[in-house]
């Protein structure tokens, strides 16, 4: 009897994580703004452009009972590359109405002020602060930015694997961020209710500027 218990127990908590996304994640380390580097620092290097057309911005977010999956369509950026990683810069922003997610009434709540309020809150942004070698989990590096989502700016770190060559440059990240750090507190449902922990998924592949 004692067997089927901790078997029942075990399965069900196995269940909960193959529901949360950020269960294996690296957990971003949020802390206050800091100080970003002016323009004319930013101004030096080659610049690479950030477009829909050559990279991806992913979440995942989950309830009790499963995930959800979805994107943004609409951002612009650039990385200001100044001969090596630790020296460059990255800066992008997001147009939150392009969001979308794998159920059309989710898109729509999302939109909404329960999450991102686009109308009041039509964009989220991240600027680079510093970038250094090593990385969680096999990552070339580590990033530090403000990020600033839901009208709320807090510098975030998180682990990403950075390549530069002469025609495009590549960052690879996927790691959780809670919610609630930025201001999006909607529970969900009571039976049902919302994780704080979000996974976020950056595939840039940045094109060399003409």
């Amino acid at each position: 009897m004692r067997s089927t218990i901790v078997i029942t127990i075990l399965t069900v908590l196995l269940f909960l994580n193959a529901c949360d996304p950020a269960a294996n994640k690296s957990k971003a380390v949020t802390s206050e703004a800091a100080p970003v580097a002016s323009p004319q620092a930013a101004a030096k290097g080659q610049k690479y452009q950030i477009t829909p057309q050559n990279s991806k911005i992913e979440f995942s977010a989950s309830q009790v009972t499963g995930k959800h999956d979805g994107s943004f369509g609409d951002f612009s950026g650039q990385i200001d590359f100044a001969g090596t990683p630790e020296q460059s810069r990255v800066s992008i922003t997001i147009k939150t109405a392009s969001i979308t997610a794998d159920d059309p009434k989710l898109t729509n709540h999302l939109k909404t002020a329960d999450f991102f309020d686009v109308e009041k809150i039509p964009e989220a942004s991240f600027v680079s602060t510093a970038i250094k070698p090593g990385g969680e989990g096999g990552a070339s590096h580590t990033v530090t930015g403000n990020l600033t989502m839901h009208g709320v700016t807090k510098s975030i770190t998180f682990p990403a694997t950075i390549n530069v060559t002469p025609d495009a440059a590549t960052v690879d990240s996927s790691f959780s961020i809670s919610r609630k750090e930025f201001g999006i507190t909607y529970p969900g449902p009571s039976d049902n209710a919302i994780r704080d922990s979000v996974v976020l998924t950056l595939k840039i592949h940045a094109n060399k500027a003409g």
